[in-house]
């Protein structure tokens, strides 16, 4: 079921399903950031109401990633809420926040690892977050997290790479070690920001495949920002669109037709949805019934 909206107010998928046991919804109230008298993004509302995979899509400076920053407290909101188990994460302070982020894990397109350190300790750095301050503070880590560190990379086909410096590996790599450093965290969700813009089709696809693997096999949530309209076909539950800060579609993949993404982008009949394609071959990917496990074997690329 979906929905699409020309104006200020878009109207948002009812879900019908039960929710999972123990699950907690997450409702977005009205969420709103302004940049002097600019707005970034204005007055989105929707619920996830399981876990799932969403895409969020549009053009760029359509609010995407600044929403995805709202929800792990990168960005301050100027209005609205988001609640998680009842509690309004937008008013969280002190250590309180910094649970809240350490819940909601954070993959950049840049990575942001540490380029001289090894890529066993750069993955260690997600249980920062979760130590005292004096373990924080020189690094200390225990033979636990080494062992959960190589298992993480492991899961991640790269378990041969531990010991090398960041800044030796490839694009594709370097970002399979964020995303491992982001389930060290043992995160609730996974906020991912362009995860594949600056990679090649092949490694995109190797990613994306790991995104998928860990919502399907740790029943996570994982929300990723994309300007590819075939990516969020293939991997995504559910796609959101947004232009100029409003949410203006809330509906399954199937529903994402070269006519609404036409509206969603704001363009005219000319517009080429090839020119967004990042050649990934969906008949590869493993549907979204099963995105297969990673191996080492991606590992080369």
């Amino acid at each position: 079921m979906s929905f699409f909206c020309n104006g200020p107010v878009a109207l948002v998928a009812q879900h019908d399903e039960h929710n999972g046991q123990g699950w907690r919804v997450i409702q977005f109230q009205e969420v709103t950031k302004t940049f002097g008298s600019r707005t970034a993004v204005n007055k989105v509302s929707f619920n996830i109401e399981k876990p799932q995979m969403v895409g969020i899509i549009g053009r760029s400076g359509a609010g995407k990633s600044t929403l995805l920053r709202m929800i792990n407290r990168l960005t301050p909101a100027s209005a609205g809420q988001i609640l998680f188990d009842g509690r309004d994460i937008l008013s969280l302070k002190g250590g309180m926040m910094r649970r809240w982020q350490r819940d909601c894990a954070m993959v950049f397109q840049q990575f942001n690892l540490v380029p001289r350190l090894d890529v066993v300790t750069n993955v260690m750095l997600g249980r920062l977050n979760g130590h005292g301050t004096l373990k924080s503070l020189f690094n200390i880590f225990s033979q636990e997290d080494v062992n959960s560190a190589l298992g993480a990379l492991d899961r991640l086909g790269i378990a041969q790479e531990a010991t090398k410096r960041a800044e030796e590996l490839s694009g594709g790599q370097q970002q399979r070690v964020a995303i491992a450093r982001a389930l060290m965290q043992d995160p609730h969700m996974i906020l991912a920001d362009e995860p594949i813009a600056s990679l090649d089709p092949m490694n995109a696809k190797i990613v994306m495949d790991a995104l998928r693997e860990i919502h399907e096999r740790d029943n996570k949530i994982v929300i990723c920002n994309l300007h590819t309209l075939d990516t969020a076909r293939t991997y995504c539950d559910r796609v959101i669109g947004m232009r100029d800060g409003f949410l203006v579609f809330d509906g399954a993949p199937e529903a994402l037709t070269t006519a609404v993404a036409r509206e969603i982008y704001g363009a005219d009949e000319s517009f080429n949805e090839a020119a967004t394609s990042t050649a990934i071959d969906a008949g590869q990917s493993g549907s979204r019934e099963s995105a297969g496990a990673m191996t080492p074997a991606a590992a080369a690329v």
